[in-house]
């Protein structure tokens, strides 16, 4: 019902910047938490950050000082800046959103963007 399209994925070197944004769109009018978690292969999904309709975030240790979460409320986008991008980041990245806790996911998932960082 809630659909969550990304975009922003790609192969980028180590040292480098990515910007992934997703949209949802739907019945909805408004949407409490959104946000950014990966998979690796052979690895559990894992939080990346989170944002509410707040100002609230949330970022997994990992990626403090390196990420930025944003989103624009009135859009339903969310938006994530990944700085010094390093080769443990590469997984697909999937976009989040709902009614979730800043810890704890929503019930709508996109259909995941890949990141590969590598020379």
């Amino acid at each position: 019902q809630v659909q969550l399209v990304e975009s922003g994925g790609g192969l980028v070197q180590p040292g480098g910047s990515l910007r992934l944004s997703c949209t949802a769109s739907g019945t909805i009018f408004s949407i409490y938490a959104m946000g950014w978690y990966r998979q690796a292969p052979g690895k559990q999904r894992e939080l990346v950050a989170t944002i509410t309709s707040g100002v609230s975030t949330h970022y997994a240790d990992s990626v403090k000082g390196r990420f930025t979460i944003s989103r624009v409320n009135a859009k339903n986008t969310v938006y994530l800046q990944m700085n010094s991008l390093k080769p443990e980041d590469t997984a697909v990245y999937y976009c989040n959103a709902g009614w979730g806790s800043l810890d704890s996911p929503g019930a709508y998932w996109g259909q995941g963007t890949q990141v590969t960082v590598s020379s």
